[in-house]
């Protein structure tokens, strides 16, 4: 009978620990199980070039949301969906830009604020700035296209 007591209570703490590495690999991976506290709105870029989904999405500095999916849209246009925090108001004149963190730095989207209307869920920001490309700014230059 103590056998079984022993083998109970090993069985629970491993189970235990489990759900805690479980619980710490969501909360420190800032992975979202069911959904979240966050609305989705679109850009529409000409250019998004190193840009993948799951990247920051930051206004003033601070990340208040992710890339959630790019896709191409019928006209050829880079249509990237960003999950926002429910917290940001974000207005239909805001200005959209895809940045480089660093000199060799992963992209990241960067929203300065507009003073314009408020958009809900599902909205269009339609100001963008596409991302710079670095070897084509260092062939301009080097080439003499850069005055």
């Amino acid at each position: 009978m103590r056998k079984y007591s022993m083998e109970t209570a090993v069985g629970l703490f491993v189970l235990i620990g489990l759900l805690c590495v479980g619980y710490l690999t969501i909360k420190l991976g800032k992975l979202e199980v069911l959904g979240g506290e966050s609305y989705q709105v679109t850009a529409r870029f000409t250019d998004i070039t190193g840009l993948k989904s799951m990247a920051s999405v930051e206004m003033a500095g601070v990340r208040i949301g992710q890339v959630a999916s790019i896709a191409l849209s019928k006209d050829d246009k880079a249509m990237v969906t960003m999950k926002i925090d429910k917290s940001v108001v974000l207005s239909d004149d805001a200005i959209v830009s895809i940045k480089t963190s660093g000199l060799i730095g992963d992209k990241y989207i960067k929203i300065s604020p507009g003073a314009g209307q408020p958009i809900g869920p599902g909205g269009m920001l339609t100001e963008t700035e596409p991302s710079v490309d670095l070897t084509d700014l260092i062939g301009k230059y080097v080439f003499g296209g850069v005055k």
